[in-house]
């Protein structure tokens, strides 16, 4: 990576950077460190992958540990997750004994001498309980709160009561039942990464043609990690009715985060349900990891699609509008923070398939309302959803926890 943070001000101005040089200046003598569950595959990963590195790059020690787990224990955080977006789960002491010793064990070989902990959602949320705390620790997490099974939570909010501040995406993601601080932190994307940094039409149709998608017909796609809340099987349904009047294809790209061992068997679930359908031969299902593959098909599509059931955020659509794309949308989680209805795309109900429709084949017919929608999106997240923003957010936390307090 050879991003230097005076190469973001073309994008964002010089008053940002100096804002995030003259933050920064306050804590260059600390040593903070973040602890997550993987170091590829999802949003988690991509956002910790640029802003650390820029971090340090501009004088801050920033570590970065990756907590190591069995598959049985992946399994079952996993199941945590799950959970904690609304699925009932069988809380049992095996679980516990798992998750708990993983941790444990975990803590043993990872020395935490640091200035400030930051943890990354439910994984490795326990290792607080096997340290002594001498330092500031602060909780992130990542997933839609806003209505978690009870015993679940009830159990993961025995851990969160120890740290001394919780960090979510939004607002109705804070706990009224916690009495740690709260903040809300937007999660962003990198204007300057591989998967976001503009490209020449010859690149992406090259991409576009190794992978056999066409350009003689419009392109639908949805860009996600092969997961149960992304709604896939529903991306095909609206397909399959809007395919019915308008000659078009859908791309289906995404990949396995790494520490969810359900991925696979989304995947065949979702490769069945394309095989069957009427329209296969328009449907390119693509198990690929490649940033600049996931670029060019956000560029080249004329419509991005995101029918999550449940999300924390959704950074793809951040991603696809930021590259002046139209979205149609799930209204749940994050995604409503991004997608303004009727302005830079729409917004439906996960269940509405029939609006889904509607939405799809009116940008499908109306370039002049994607050029706007596009022109208005890419605003919309440049002003509100870049590294550069999140940088400034986290600058504040680590300030208030390293200078204000000591």
């Amino acid at each position: 990576m050879d991003r230097n943070l005076k190469d973001y001000r073309k994008v964002v101005g010089k008053e940002v950077i100096n804002e995030i040089h003259s933050k920064a200046e306050k804590i260059k003598k600390k040593h903070i460190v973040c602890i997550s569950s993987t170091y590829q595959g999802g949003g988690v990963a991509e956002m910790l992958n640029s802003v650390i590195f820029l971090f340090n790059q501009i004088g801050i020690d920033f570590g970065w540990r990756i907590l190591h787990g069995t598959p049985d224990f992946f399994a079952i955080t996993k199941r945590f997750h799950n959970a904690l977006q609304g699925e009932k789960m069988n809380l049992s002491r095996r679980k516990k004994k798992i998750y708990l010793e993983t941790n444990e064990r975990f803590s043993k070989f990872t020395h935490i001498n640091h200035d400030l902990v930051v943890v990354h959602d439910p994984q490795p949320l326990p290792l607080i309980e096997f340290y002594k705390k001498k330092q500031p620790w602060i909780f992130r997490c990542h997933v839609d709160l806003s209505n978690p099974n009870p015993d679940v939570w009830n159990y993961l909010r025995g851990f969160i009561e120890k740290y001394d501040h919780f960090v979510v995406s939004k607002k109705e993601f804070k706990r009224d039942d916690l009495d740690v601080p709260q903040s809300i932190i937007h999660p962003a994307i990198d204007p300057l990464s591989p998967k976001n940094k503009r490209l020449p039409p010859s690149v992406i149709n090259k991409y576009l043609d190794k992978h056999e998608i066409t350009r003689d017909k419009p392109i639908i796609s949805q860009i996600s990690r092969f997961d149960k809340w992304k709604g896939f099987l529903g991306v095909i349904k609206i397909f399959e009715t809007v395919r019915k009047k308008r000659d078009c294809q859908l791309v289906l790209l995404g990949t396995f985060a790494h520490d969810d061992p359900e991925g696979q068997k989304i995947f065949r679930k979702i490769e069945m349900k394309a095989e069957k359908s009427k329209y296969k031969r328009d449907i390119k299902l693509l198990l690929v990891e490649n940033d600049i593959l996931v670029n060019c098909v956000q560029r080249a599509s004329s419509v991005v699609l995101q029918k999550s059931k449940r999300e924390g955020f959704g950074l793809t659509v951040a991603e696809a509008l930021y590259k002046g794309t139209p979205v149609v949308a799930s209204g749940v989680g994050g995604i409503p923070l991004q997608v303004i209805d009727s302005v830079n795309g729409y917004l439906h109900n996960p269940k509405d398939i029939k609006g889904f429709v509607k939405s799809v084949l009116r940008l499908l017919d109306d370039e002049k309302l994607r050029k706007e929608f596009g022109m208005k999106g890419k605003e919309h997240i440049k002003n509100n959803f870049l590294i550069t923003r999140l940088m400034l957010d986290w600058l504040d936390l680590f300030e208030r926890y390293l200078i204000h307090r000591s």
